[in-house]
């Protein structure tokens, strides 16, 4: 293309150069004549054009000059019509969720073989953060016994309530206890009148607290209570039993603080001989929570009014304890040293046994100087542990013993030295959730007295095992197992001698069964002692054996 237009214009300038000439010669034609011309040619002549001026400046275009633009903007709504589209829209929302029903009360009643009669009630308010009170009424008898004459029975109302007052809780409880037993072990008696052997206790408790425990955000807590606990018997035996407890805490920081523990108690004892002992005593003690690592540092002061045994007023005991987490979450081993001043009335002996003998001196347990270690952790998320041993010194120590003028009944007696005690207790247990539980706990102690031939009525190994499984809210059992191990009580002869005694190995097997027939009615099978040992927890005083409980329960 750049080569054709070369030609053209070349052409173009040969015709136009030529147009001039034509132009001069007029006499072109038929006619005319070519006159002679001369031609000159210079062979030598150079053709020169003149310099042309050559303009390499760049052409200026100015840029267009900024004004104020104004910008309209349209919003335009678009709707579609509405009758061109149905369209059901259900809105989803999640419901809220509802709280299960409670109902605070319910009451049961069973019968079973030896005369036995069983009702209980239990009434509580529902929900509620103002307040939280309720009662229980109880009665267990039975007219017959393993033996003649040795039937039982025990009965108890109680009230309590508490008040949350923002972060103060006050509150107390009330309650009264009665229970009937007779002394009936006895031998070679043929008659007797039941009237003579017969043993009331009765039971009064009222109790008052005050804490601020619900408040997380106060550095200072505490958590005080004042009650009175009143006994009396068939022998005219009345105990009157006034305690304090008052424990203070104060946070220095998040990983330390300082907790004091005081009790203060006053117990009188009428009887034959009436006598009062006083006890104090105060636990100030630091502790400390970093990383891995728990510490307790401390001590217990302690006072008791005792004079039996040349009891010992003022005692001092260590309070120190370790404590190191191996595993997070798994495996916790600690150690320590204690020992402790613990108050003994005829309020909680009489729980124990009932066959107690009138007139009886009563004293503190001094828990001299303790050595302990142990571990407690997980094995998976539904197993738990724990493992414990010590070495304990005690004086004052009680045992049961057969009392001398009559072996039905039970004298306290006490070491003329010190009670040494090698213990260990061991405990595990499975969880799954509120459908099956599994658990199994043993303690042995192994006493060495010091001027008692045994550790009368103490066993040296109990041994229990359970278990509870719901099928489907429907269907609830539970099983108890239980193993004591034989221990000893002293018999005096009529001429004077003594002679020892040992009680029975005890396996007591418990079932119960709970069928649910609405949520309201339910009907309940148990069965106790179904191994059917009339063993003895006591000498000479044998236990039923084979017993069944049948009945319902209501909730309101």
């Amino acid at each position: 293309m750049r080569y054709t237009t070369k030609w053209a214009g070349v052409s173009a300038l040969f015709l136009l150069g030529l147009l001039p000439a034509a132009h001069a010669q007029t006499g072109w034609g038929e006619g005319n004549k070519l006159e002679s011309t001369e031609i000159v040619v210079e062979k030598n002549r150079v053709l020169e054009l003149p310099e042309a001026n050559r303009n390499f400046e760049k052409f200026l275009i100015q840029p267009p000059k900024l004004g104020d633009r104004k910008v309209t903007y349209r919003f335009n709504e678009y709707r579609l019509p509405e009758h061109y589209i149905n369209l059901p829209m259900k809105v989803l929302t999640i419901q809220q969720e509802q709280l299960p029903t409670l109902y605070g009360n319910y009451v049961k009643g069973a019968v079973g073989n030896y005369g036995t009669i069983y009702a209980k009630g239990y009434f509580h308010n529902n929900r509620s953060d103002k307040s939280s009170f309720g009662a229980q009424v109880g009665h267990l008898s039975s007219a017959h016994g393993p033996i003649e004459n040795s039937g039982s029975s025990t009965s108890y109302i109680k009230g309590n309530g508490d008040l949350y007052l923002g972060p103060i809780t006050v509150g107390g409880s009330l309650g009264y206890e009665r229970d009937q037993a007779y002394f009936y072990g006895r031998k070679d008696v043929a008659e007797v009148d039941k009237n003579t052997i017969k043993q009331v206790y009765n039971r009064f408790a009222v109790e008052g607290h005050l804490n601020n425990l619900a408040d997380e955000k106060n550095i200072f807590h505490y958590n005080g209570k004042l009650g009175l606990n009143y006994t009396g018997d068939d022998f005219n035996a009345k105990e009157t039993h006034l305690f304090g407890n008052v424990k203070f805490g104060y946070d220095l920081s998040q990983e330390s603080q300082v907790v004091v523990d005081a009790e203060l108690a006053y117990t009188n004892l009428k009887g034959e001989d009436s006598y009062g002992r006083g006890l104090f005593k105060i636990r100030p003690t630091y502790q400390l929570q970093k990383d891995k690592v728990a510490l307790t540092l401390g001590a217990t002061i302690a006072y008791t009014g005792d004079t039996i045994n040349d009891a010992r007023k003022f005692n001092i005991y260590p309070a120190l304890e370790a404590k190191y987490q191996v595993i997070q979450n798994k495996l916790v081993i600690f150690a320590g040293a204690g020992g402790d001043l613990q108050r003994t009335t005829l309020y909680t002996l009489s729980k124990e046994n009932p066959f107690l003998n009138q007139n009886l001196q009563i004293a503190d347990v001094n828990k001299g100087l303790e050595f302990y270690g142990g571990m407690n952790g997980s094995i998976s998320k539904y197993v738990q542990f724990t493992g414990r041993i010590a070495y304990q010194n005690f004086r004052n120590l009680y045992f049961y013993n057969n009392a001398v003028s009559d072996s039905s009944k039970f004298d306290l007696v006490y070491d003329d030295g010190v009670t040494k005690v090698f213990q260990f207790f061991g405990q595990l247990t499975f969880n799954q959730s509120e459908r099956l539980r599994l658990g199994a706990k043993v303690e042995s102690n192994n006493y060495s007295t010091a001027s008692l031939r045994e550790a009368f009525h103490r066993p040296d190994m109990v041994v229990t095992a359970f278990g509870t499984y719901n099928l489907s809210d429907k269907i609830l059992l539970n099983s108890e197992l239980y193993y004591i191990s034989s221990s000893f009580g002293e018999i005096t002869r009529a001429d004077g001698t003594k002679v020892l005694q040992e009680t029975d190995t005890v396996v007591d097997l418990n079932l119960k069964g709970d069928y649910r027939i609405t949520p309201r009615f339910s009907v309940f099978l148990m069965g106790n002692n179904l191994l059917g040992s009339k063993y003895q927890r006591f000498v000479n005083y044998p236990t039923q054996g084979i017993s069944f409980l049948g009945g319902a329960t209501y909730s309101f």
